[in-house]
């Protein structure tokens, strides 16, 4: 008979107990000096930290695996766990070991999970580190909410599919929470590329999540907020707190607000034209990008508002007009604008800094930047309230400088703290009396026992008397033999020596009682004094957001001035009216990234709705077409977002969607082919189309046939010239039959980039030009690319026979004409009549009750009949 199995030991019994709270998290399990991991969660740790892993016996018969590390080292691993899209359980001791008798009590302080991380380590700093929320209706609406723990940043919306994956896509959140029995509903419609964690049906119910709202924001209404209406969003808002409740996050007073995000004050852009444009993210490693190019900020809080800028861009024209003229009052006032940069450079990331303040983890070096930043916003309010410009005066107004505790923390806190509370010493002397009495013990006791022994030894006649301290009986005062008879009889002799005598005195006693105490009650004061300097922080939580929020506006704006006048952008008009004419227009990615010798062509480009509603683009491969195409959406997205641009003059009309289909992009991993997602991204398109949207297609149909692909792009384009809502489109295509539509349709014109052949080589002009091309060559271009010349004179051959005998009247024949090497054919190139033959005994199988044996049989009758 086996031996009972020995019960667990009290520490791994805890550990136990905590661990089943929270088992989808590795738990970091702090014992003493170190946070060590346990089973499981020990072999994670290893393997992600690389650390090592042991085995141990914890009281039980089986071994148990081991990995730890110390809690100094915290920072670190804790951001290696998370980046690797683990949830962390950090399980602290919550009392002092030395004050207990037997197992410490533990909990867990706090749940990091990758969208509720606030180390700044696991943050980036021009970044928002979004957690969202997505609440999916039985009538297919999504309600959707977005938050910034470390930011305090709140907003909600609701929409349909469509409008949910374009905010998703726009805010690109670290997590994302949904209700558990729609994981696979989630999947189909967003995709796998967020990280997704599933909570229970009920927690997304209005009545809970209405409470929790109203609770946190202590109000009895959203009518404040203007949310009211946004039922669906708020109950996905309120699933956000419940979650950061459920992960140890209790102090959320920096959460102050919640706005709103409406579909109609945003130009519509979906996420298929976020990424064509390459406006955050780049499909080549460290790629260029829209916001790389722009992105000159001084302050974090302004990066991070840039991006928002970028993807979202207004449609209201007085609010784009606003920030046009703020930019262009910024860019002649240049005194005012470097002045506006160096006050903001100084503020630092105001926004999480703020943050820190509930969650206590702002330490006194951020308390004093945060004032430091506050006397900076004063500066900066003084500046635009100087200013002859409304815009810059109405945001002077909303800034609050809070002058009262900035003013307190400057008195308090000396001027280089530490960056941990915990080492003392960042008070200022006057601010607390007792404070700056033991200061003075702790700092002056040589001083101190100096006068004593010299007063002593006046008084007593002793000349040898010495002050000196052992840790036996502390201090004391040492007497020769010589001086036994001068010793007063109050003192109290302690020790004798062999030549001197030693003696404590109730004077000497009382201090050595102060000193020792001193430095624990010197950090218990200024602890206390800066937990009472945060604690009135609370009160200002609100204002100092709001100041971040006009800094990072007018971080921005600063940028736009200084862009406009670095890479000579111009002012655009925008307007309501129909048209859009872009002059001497520039790339502003490419033009960035050309080496300095090489200047880049500009381009002038029309689209209206009389005259020039669809632009057919052909021209050689290599050429620029879609450069062009891309730069075209470009510069109408920075006029809207309020930027200069780069042309010598743009008259935008005002757009509410801009759609592009540009370059390949399978998805393969969801079993999609080029064409397939080429034809997804186009119906999105053609379903969505509005009077006021630009469309941007390239090389449409390309993904099928030639024959397909040119009846899929001619109808598309006739598509949308009869459409009621004429859009402007711009078309870059190979398909040079496509020319023939400017003769069959009013509004459609053909435009090629231009090009020169000097021998057998081909330069690219860039320049774009009246007319339609007819070569596209594509065999100058793989002779650019390496291929063998072999290879590039047995492809200019077949182009030439081709060429001869007139594919277009019959490309199949023409091909078996061809000399060799010859070439093998495809059922589909045989006789007609064999091939309706062989496709009239596919179309009559039944595939899904065609056994092999069957479907052997079958594939030999195929064979038979094309012999």
């Amino acid at each position: 008979m086996s031996k009972q199995k020995t019960a667990d030991t009290p520490l791994m019994q805890q550990h136990k107990a905590i661990k089943a709270k929270y088992p989808d998290a590795v738990l970091l399990f702090r014992v003493g000096d170190f946070y060590e991991t346990f089973g499981q969660d020990a072999i994670i740790a290893s393997q992600v930290l690389g650390i090592t892993l042991t085995k141990r016996n914890n009281g039980g018969a089986a071994m148990s695996e081991l990995a730890g590390f110390p809690h100094h080292a915290m920072d670190t691993y804790l951001h290696k766990l998370v980046k690797a899209g683990y949830r962390v359980a950090i399980c602290d001791q919550l009392e002092d070991p030395k004050t207990v008798k037997g197992i410490v009590k533990r909990g867990v302080t706090e749940m990091v999970t990758p969208g509720t991380a606030t180390n700044e380590k696991l943050l980036e700093h021009g970044t928002n580190n979004f957690l969202a929320a997505v609440h999916i209706t039985a009538n297919e609406k999504y309600g959707l909410s977005f938050l910034d723990i470390s930011t305090g940043e709140f907003f909600v919306a609701e929409g349909d599919r469509e409008y949910a994956d374009k905010l998703l896509s726009g805010f690109k959140p670290a997590e994302v929470i949904f209700q558990r029995h729609h994981q696979k509903k989630f999947r189909e419609e967003f995709g796998s590329k967020f990280y997704t964690y599933t909570l229970d049906e009920w927690i997304f119910q209005e009545h809970y999540t209405q409470e929790i709202l109203l609770k946190h924001f202590d109000t009895h209404s959203f009518k404040g907020f203007g949310v009211e209406d946004v039922r669906d969003g708020l109950i996905a808002a309120g699933a956000v707190l419940h979650y950061l409740k459920e992960t140890e996050h209790p102090n959320l007073q920096h959460i102050t607000s919640i706005q709103r995000i409406n579909q109609n004050d945003y130009l519509w852009m979906d996420r298929f034209t976020i990424r064509n444009l390459e406006l955050l993210n780049s499909p080549v490693e460290n790629g260029s990008t829209l916001l790389k190019v722009l992105d000159n900020t001084c302050t974090p809080m302004g990066a991070r508002l840039l991006k928002r800028w970028i993807v979202f861009p207004l449609k209201d024209l007085h609010k784009i007009n606003e920030r046009l003229d703020a930019v262009e009052h910024l860019i002649l006032q240049t005194d005012l604008r470097n002045k506006l940069v160096q006050a903001m450079r100084q503020c630092g990331d105001v926004e999480r800094l703020v943050s820190k303040i509930p969650l206590k983890k702002i330490n006194p070096r951020e308390l004093l930047q945060l004032a430091r930043a506050l006397k900076q916003i004063d500066a900066i309010k003084h500046m635009c309230s100087a200013s002859e410009h409304a815009y810059l005066n109405r945001l002077a107004d909303a800034l609050n400088p809070c002058i009262y505790i900035a003013e307190k923390i400057f008195k308090e806190v000396a001027d280089n703290p530490p960056a941990v509370a915990a080492k003392g010493g960042f008070i200022n002397a006057s601010v607390h009396e007792q404070l700056d009495e033991l200061r003075n013990i702790a700092h002056h006791g040589k001083e101190y026992l100096l006068k004593l022994q010299q007063a002593e030894s006046e008084r007593t006649g002793i000349t040898s008397l010495k002050v000196g301290f052992n840790n036996v009986f502390g201090y004391y005062l040492e007497v020769t033999n010589v001086h036994k008879n001068k010793v007063p009889s109050e003192w109290m002799r302690k020790q004798t020596l062999a030549n001197a005598e030693r003696y404590i005195t109730p004077e000497l006693k009382e201090y050595e009682e102060k000193i020792t105490g001193a430095e624990e009650k010197i950090l218990e004061i200024e602890l206390q004094l800066f937990d009472n300097l945060v604690n009135e922080l609370h009160d200002f939580l609100s204002c100092i957001q709001t100041n971040a929020q006009i800094v990072a506006a007018l971080d921005c704006l600063s940028c736009f001035a200084n862009n406009a006048i670095q890479f000579n952008y111009k002012k655009p008009l925008l307007h309501e009216g129909e048209e859009i004419m872009i002059k001497e227009g520039r790339h502003p990615v490419i033009e960035r990234n050309l080496p300095p010798s090489e200047p880049y062509i500009a381009n002038d480009v029309v689209l209206n709705k009389t005259e020039q509603q669809i632009i057919i683009l052909t021209g050689p491969n290599m050429s620029g077409k879609s450069a062009l195409l891309r730069q075209m959406a470009l510069v109408t997205l920075m006029a809207h977002m309020g930027s200069f641009v780069p042309a010598s003059e743009a008259r935008i009309a005002l757009t509410d969607k801009i759609f592009t289909r540009v370059g390949a992009s399978d998805n393969l991993s969801a079993g999609e082919s080029t064409f397939m997602v080429e034809m997804n991204e186009t119906a999105s398109i053609i379903n969505n189309i509005s009077s006021r949207c630009l469309i941007l297609l390239d090389e449409i149909g390309r993904g099928t046939s030639t024959y397909d692909g040119i009846s899929i792009a001619w109808s598309i384009a006739e598509h949308l010239h009869h459409s009621p809502h004429q859009p402007k489109t711009f078309f870059a295509t190979h398909y040079h039959e496509l020319n023939e539509l400017e003769n069959k349709l009013p509004r459609v014109k053909n435009y090629h980039i231009t090009n020169k052949e000097i021998g057998n080589k081909v330069i690219f002009l860039r320049k774009l030009a009246p007319g339609g091309s007819t070569h596209s060559f594509g065999i100058h271009v793989a002779k650019m690319a390496g291929m063998p010349p072999d290879l590039i004179a047995r492809a200019q051959d077949v182009l030439k026979q081709l060429e001869t005998k007139h594919v277009d009247e019959g490309l199949n024949k023409n091909i078996k004409q061809l000399s060799a090497p010859k070439l093998q054919l495809s059922i589909f190139d045989a006789h007609s009549q064999t091939f309706e033959e062989i496709r009239e005994m596919l179309t009559q199988i039944d595939i899904n009750r065609l056994t092999p044996v069957e479907a052997l049989l079958k594939l030999n009758e195929i064979k038979n009949i094309l012999k």
